[in-house]
């Protein structure tokens, strides 16, 4: 495969990974195909062995691994992260199955810039095993969600959903399966949506929230053309 060459005028993604790596394969065949007008500037793994690595150099992609195991603190080993993905230019993170909580470190070096997929329609089922939680609960349609990341477990602005019927006789890994299919086509539609500039942030208003509930930001999703592409380096807009 011939290694992804960088323009200036790219969206430069930046992709955390820990594992095999599928979704983040998904974004290079979009980034190829002309589906996604965006370049990945750097994939950062915390595990050396990640198959993701492999299909990053495949594709001639700048790889950095950073052990998390030699960081004292979480806080630490984000800062390593920032570092390396300012040094490569990253307008927007991906989390494309990083398995690795995201601390206030990283979060406020890209605000309402940093994008995961979760395999459920959040707010249902959060968290780790999420195919194994839908079948527990006996869910006719489950599917994927892309959001915003904070500071909660997959609590983050919701940006995007694809269902997915769960079938007679589904197990973990058949539901898993069918999920990833359309996890691989939202997440790089909808990291093209951010590079447009048609993702907006609008804050939740100032005394939203009662009792001890936190008023969360919400999401505006502008046809093509009706919003402003975002500065350089400035991902989602936010009034």
């Amino acid at each position: 495969m011939r290694a992804v060459a960088r323009r200036a005028q790219d969206f430069v993604l930046g992709v955390l990974v820990s594992g095999s790596g599928t979704n983040l394969q998904a974004v290079i065949d979009a980034v190829y195909s002309g589906r996604l007008r965006a370049t990945i500037g750097v994939v950062i793994s915390n595990v050396a062995t990640s198959k993701a690595l492999d299909r990053a150099r495949a594709a001639g992609i700048l790889t950095v691994v950073i052990d998390h195991k030699a960081y004292p603190s979480r806080e630490a080993f984000d800062a390593a992260v920032v570092e390396s993905l300012r040094g490569n230019c990253v307008d927007c993170v991906v989390l494309a199955g990083f398995m690795r909580l995201i601390t206030p470190v990283l979060l406020d070096a890209f605000p309402h810039r940093v994008v995961n997929i979760h395999p459920a329609l959040l707010p249902a089922f959060p968290g780790v095993q999420a195919q194994a939680q839908a079948l527990a609960y006996g869910v006719r349609v489950t599917g994927c969600t892309v959001h915003l990341v904070d500071a909660g477990m997959d609590t983050g602005p919701i940006l995007a959903q694809a269902t997915v019927p769960v079938l007679d006789g589904d197990d973990e890994d058949t539901l898993r399966e069918r999920i990833l299919v359309k996890e691989h086509e939202l997440l790089p539609a909808v990291l093209q949506w951010i590079a447009d500039g048609r993702v907006e942030v609008v804050p939740a208003p100032s005394g939203a929230a009662g009792g001890t509930k936190a008023a969360r930001p919400t999401v505006r999703i502008h046809a093509h053309g009706s919003a402003p592409p975002p500065p350089r380096n400035a991902g989602p807009t936010a009034r």
